[in-house]
């Protein structure tokens, strides 16, 4: 099983355990919101340009609560489950692990950390080295909104980044997977530590970052 099959396999056995009206990180989102988000992003690639381009969500959003409203919770979680159709370029082998590897972590991560008493899980080192290979190659691009530059630190000493802004540099270290959920905007609930003066970290831990 891939780890893009593994995350997708452990976050529908979560979603259909906790219902469609938990909590999650995403604001506003609840369980069932993030279910549906899945599913346009996988079967409705003719809506899903709002998610990363805001003259477009609000077509998005529409789209998003219709497919939430149009199925029952089991049928929505199964359809998390199943996966994009068979015409879409994610079931290309290679394709899936490429695009959602990370997405499906991080919204697993967004569906348990948002419920009392969690705590990281213990990955694959294989997985690790896999999540900061993704990190590293994309720092730029998902901290490119930092006010100040950031350089991300894995436990063993190697770094990605910098975010190109003005100021006093921060470094962010933490294990893969807790780098991966800084940089995607969680800096609220990434078990991370910093480095900097106080101004300049209290200014990236509220940045907006992310893709």
């Amino acid at each position: 099983m891939t780890y893009a099959a593994a995350e997708r396999a452990a976050l529908s056995d979560l979603l259909g355990h906790l219902g469609p009206d938990a909590t999650t990180l995403c604001e506003g989102w609840t369980t069932a919101d993030l279910a549906a988000h899945l599913v346009l992003r996988e079967h409705r690639p003719d809506a899903a340009g709002g998610i990363l381009i805001k003259g477009l969500a609000g077509y998005t959003a529409s789209v998003q609560d219709k497919i939430k409203k149009s199925r029952s919770w089991p049928a929505l979680v199964d359809t998390v489950r199943t996966g994009p159709p068979l015409w879409s370029p994610y079931r290309l082998p290679g394709v899936d692990g490429l695009v959602n590897h990370l997405e499906l972590f991080v919204h697993h991560e967004d569906v348990r950390r948002a419920q009392p008493g969690w705590e990281p899980r213990e990955l694959p080192a294989a997985q690790q080295e896999e999540i900061w290979k993704r990190v590293a190659g994309g720092a730029r691009l998902m901290l490119r909104r930092s006010p100040v530059p950031i350089v991300l630190r894995h436990p063993d000493g190697r770094t990605a980044g910098a975010a190109a802004g003005p100021g006093p540099r921060v470094t962010v270290t933490g294990p893969p997977a807790e780098l991966l959920l800084f940089a995607f905007g969680r800096q609220d609930h990434a078990r991370v530590s910093y480095e900097g003066d106080e101004t300049s970290v209290s200014r990236v831990r509220s940045a907006s970052l992310g893709l």
